[in-house]
C-alpha cells in the first residue's frame, strides 16, 4: 500500500513538474525572432557585376553600409515592383536608421535586363536603390552566394500555346545584410514595410 501511495505521488509530481515547464515563462524554450539565426549562415559572399551606369560593382562595394538585396526581373509583372516599393517604404519609415541602409536590385534576366534597364527600372524607387546586371555567368555567382532559386519558363497564350517569350521564376526574399556583408536576417513575401523597418531600426539605429 505504502509503495502503491509512493508511485502515485511520483506520477503526479512528475506531471506537475510536466505542465511547469510547458506553461511556465521560466521554462519554456524563447523563439526566435523570424528570419534571424542564432549562428553564421552562408548567405551573401564575392559577386562581380555592373550597376545601371555601366559601372563594375562587387560586393566590396556594399562594405561599410547595411544592404537590403532583392533579386529579380524588370519584366516581372507585379510581385518585384512591389517588393521594390516595400523595400523603399522601410528604408523611409526607418528614420536615420534607415538612411544607413542601401537597397539593391540584382536581375536573374541578364538577357533583357541590360544595365540601362535596371538603372531605370530602380529610379523610379528610391534615390539610392543600386541595380544590377552581368553576364549570364556572373548572375549565376550572384544566385549561387545568396541561395537564390531562378528558372527561365515559356510564356503561354490563352490556348496554352507557347508565345515565344518567357518568365523567371526565383525566390521572393528580401536579405537584410550588416556593413560588413555578413548575413542577419530575410524577409519573406508579406513582409511589410513596417515589419521590414522595426527590424532595421533595431538593428541599424544608432
Amino acid at each position: 500500500m505504502i509503495i502503491k501511495r509512493l508511485l502515485i505521488g511520483s506520477i503526479i509530481l512528475l506531471g506537475t513538474l510536466a505542465m511547469l515547464a510547458l506553461y511556465h515563462p521560466a521554462f519554456r524554450p524563447q523563439a526566435t525572432p523570424a528570419g534571424d539565426t542564432g549562428g553564421v549562415v552562408a548567405i551573401g559572399g564575392s559577386f562581380s557585376l555592373v550597376d545601371g551606369t555601366g559601372k563594375p560593382f562587387t560586393d566590396a562595394d556594399l562594405k561599410g553600409r547595411y544592404s537590403l538585396v532583392f533579386f529579380g526581373f524588370t519584366h516581372c509583372p507585379d510581385i518585384c515592383p512591389l517588393t521594390l516599393q516595400t523595400m523603399t517604404d522601410a528604408i523611409v519609415e526607418s528614420g536615420p536608421a534607415g538612411e544607413r541602409v542601401t537597397p539593391v536590385f540584382i536581375t536573374v534576366d541578364p538577357e533583357r535586363d541590360t544595365a540601362e534597364a535596371v538603372g531605370a527600372y530602380v529610379g523610379a524607387f528610391h534615390p539610392r536603390f543600386v541595380g544590377l546586371t552581368g553576364t549570364p555567368e556572373q548572375i549565376a555567382q550572384a544566385t549561387k552566394v545568396y541561395r537564390v532559386f531562378a528558372q527561365k519558363g515559356p510564356l503561354k497564350d490563352t490556348d496554352g500555346k507557347e508565345t515565344g517569350e518567357y518568365t523567371v521564376e526565383h525566390s521572393g526574399m528580401i536579405f537584410f545584410m550588416s556593413p560588413e556583408g555578413r548575413y542577419l536576417t530575410h524577409f519573406s513575401n508579406g513582409a511589410t514595410a513596417a515589419d521590414m523597418a522595426a527590424y532595421i531600426r533595431r538593428e541599424a539605429g544608432a
